[in-house]
């Protein structure tokens, strides 16, 4: 019986074996500089080859050592063979001649078998006094297999070889002593030939993972890279924006996004450049009625002066109407001209600022009352720029108080340090608060206003100014929570 292999097949020498086994060379050829620019299809490529080299070299290694195995495998069968004839020549001498012939069908230099409690031994060259190696083949690991693989190609030796194995019929084991550098010339045919058509099905499984990576993948990825590139050239022109394709994976996903995203955009941007062109034009136009109305304010001031009481009674409401509408070109102009300075974030105490805001309430022909309290904190904002929103906020409240004519009419202003390191500021006043039309176009330009004359633009500009400041600037719900008049909440880090 055949000694038994590490794969239960046995594989005669001359016999060109085909399992993929390929080469780490190709993946290390390649300088890191170089691999560092690759793009993604080349990475792609260069991950699939690696992957593909570990897989096979955990079978070229396997096979190698196998090999080994199953060339000593097929010596001992012939020995086996070779024990056959001598058995079967009991009493008779066996000839030099025969001997040589036994041993050069065997490639070896001596035969021993042992059997019915008697051993015979086939050699014509005396025995030599030791071995280089003994393998058992009846008890082979995959481990002692490799690593007797692994002496045979790098440290070959020039003593004979002993193999074990178990015997035929009639025996009980078979021993042969060989030469290992035929064994060796085996193996480095078998591993070339074997490299050579491992690297063949790498190379075309590697090619093939390829193509269908850069099929499914990597083209549909450039797509999207270069639809988002053709977009930010010019993102208002509609054929740029990217026809999604009916895949229902990942990629289809991020295209039917890309183009709502895409579509939403170009759809502002048109906006957004119809709003300027048209805030460009009412701009001029608020220039030339300024001028208009200047011209319009003086010829009233001038009739003021006239005797005649119908002029008396009608001049000044007509001053009146002229000055505000100077104001609301002013102040369109004043929007509309250019956008806020980046701020000058800094450490300000609000004392200074607070301080200036009950002069505020000159503004009102009613009694308001202004309070500030600071409680000696600091705010990480710019300076005039908060000054300029605090202002405006109160300004509001100080004319919206006069206007409704509210008796004790009061403006408070409060800061407090809140968690996380953020201060607080609650602008509020005990008028009539604001109504739910108000509330919902608040800090919309020429949208905001309730006062007759109002521009609707203050709030606009407080909340502009708290933003860049790295703050906030909400509606408080007084009305939800029992109280009259209107509270705004500023929230900017503490300085």
């Amino acid at each position: 019986m055949p000694a038994r292999s590490m794969t239960g097949v046995s594989v005669e020498p001359d016999q060109a074996a085909a399992p993929a086994v390929p080469a780490p060379a190709p993946a290390r050829d390649l300088p890191e500089r170089r691999t560092a620019r690759l793009g993604l299809s080349g990475r792609l490529f260069l991950v699939t080859v690696a992957f593909v080299v570990v897989a096979e070299v955990l079978t070229y290694v396997p096979a190698v050592a196998n090999y080994r195995i199953e060339w000593m495998s097929d010596r001992l069968a012939a020995a086996q063979v070779a024990a056959l004839v001598l058995d079967g020549r009991t009493g008779e001498p066996v000839s030099e001649a025969l001997e040589s012939r036994l041993l050069a069908g065997v490639n070896a230099r001596a035969i021993a078998v042992r059997g019915g409690g008697a051993q015979r031994l086939l050699a014509i060259e005396p025995m030599p006094e030791q071995v280089a190696d003994t393998v058992d083949l009846r008890d082979v690991t995959a481990l002692s297999a490799i690593r007797g693989a692994w002496r045979t190609l790098v440290a070959p030796v020039h003593e004979p070889i002993r193999v074990v194995g178990e015997g035929g019929i009639g025996f009980d084991r078979v021993e042969i002593l060989l030469d290992e550098a035929p064994l060796r010339t085996a193996m480095i045919d078998y591993a070339l030939r074997l490299l050579v058509s491992s690297l063949i099905i790498a190379a075309a499984a590697a090619g093939l993972v390829f193509v269908v990576l850069q099929v499914l993948i990597v083209r549909p990825v450039r797509r999207l890279a270069t639809s988002i590139t053709a977009f930010a050239d010019d993102p208002e022109d509609a054929g740029r924006i990217i026809a999604p394709s009916r895949r229902s994976d990942e990629i289809g996903q991020a295209e039917r996004a890309l183009g709502r995203m895409q579509r939403s955009l170009a759809d502002q941007l048109r906006q957004k450049r119809r709003l300027a062109e048209l805030g460009l034009a009412v701009s001029k136009i608020s220039h030339e009625l300024r001028n208009l109305l200047t011209g319009a304010q003086l010829l009233g001031d001038r009739l003021e002066g006239t005797e005649d009481p119908t002029v008396q009674r009608v001049a000044p409401r007509l001053v009146g109407t002229l000055a505000r509408a100077i104001r609301f070109c002013e102040a369109t102009l004043a929007y509309g001209r250019v956008s806020e300075r980046a701020p000058l974030l800094a450490s300000t105490p609000l004392a200074p600022i607070f301080a200036e805001l009950p002069d505020l309430a000159a503004l009102a022909a009613h009694p308001v009352t202004v309070q500030a309290a600071a409680a000696d904190l600091s705010v990480q904002a710019d300076p005039e720029q908060l000054g300029r929103a605090l202002a405006n906020l109160v300004r509001n409240a100080v004319q919206a108080l006069d206007q409704a004519a509210v008796p004790e009419a009061t403006v408070s202003v409060v800061a407090s340090r809140t968690a996380a390191g953020r201060v607080t500021i609650l602008v509020t006043d005990n008028g009539p608060g604001l109504p739910a039309r108000a509330r919902e176009n608040l800090f919309a330009p020429f949208q905001g206003s309730m006062r007759s004359g109002g521009t609707g633009l203050g709030l606009p500009i407080a909340a502009e100014l708290i933003g860049i400041n790295g703050g906030t600037l909400t509606l408080d719900a007084c009305q939800a929570e029992g109280m009259s008049g209107a509270r705004f909440r500023i929230v900017l880090p503490e300085g």
